[in-house]
């Protein structure tokens, strides 16, 4: 674990779940790690797309990374990454998508590896070793 006096590793982290227990435990490892200093938590698909739109030109608001489930209800990971291929190229740019699912099946691994968005596939739950891993 970092120390106080290190600094975060990113500003602001978009984790996109419809656990909220995963989201508590995924929230607590972010923080905990000082791996990001706000932690925005959606619990669907919809209303993620809805606050990319909503902040598409407010920087100070915009993730830089988001954590993506697959398996969630109504739209699922799958259908969020065909969304966000219809944001704005500023969004797409800058807001880097690991999926983090609990599925192991070697289809959804595939289909979320080979997507030009995603930048890394991670079992849940998150851990220090997945986040120290990370560097954009």
């Amino acid at each position: 674990m970092k120390s106080a006096d290190d600094t975060f590793k990113f500003e602001r982290v978009l984790l996109i779940d419809d656990n909220d227990i995963d989201n508590f435990i995924n929230e607590r490892m972010i923080t905990t790690n000082m791996f990001s200093k706000t932690v925005i938590i959606k619990n669907s698909a919809e209303s993620a797309l809805q606050f990319l739109k909503e902040n598409e030109g407010n920087d100070a608001a915009m993730p830089q990374l988001i954590f993506l489930d697959l398996n969630m209800p109504v739209i699922d990971g799958f259908g969020f990454l065909e969304e966000f291929e219809k944001l704005s190229e500023k969004v797409r740019k800058n807001a880097k998508v690991i999926v983090l699912s609990s599925s192991i099946s070697p289809e959804d691994i595939n289909r979320a590896s080979t997507n030009q968005y995603v930048v890394k596939y991670v079992n849940k739950p998150l851990n220090e070793k997945y986040l120290e891993a990370i560097n954009f």
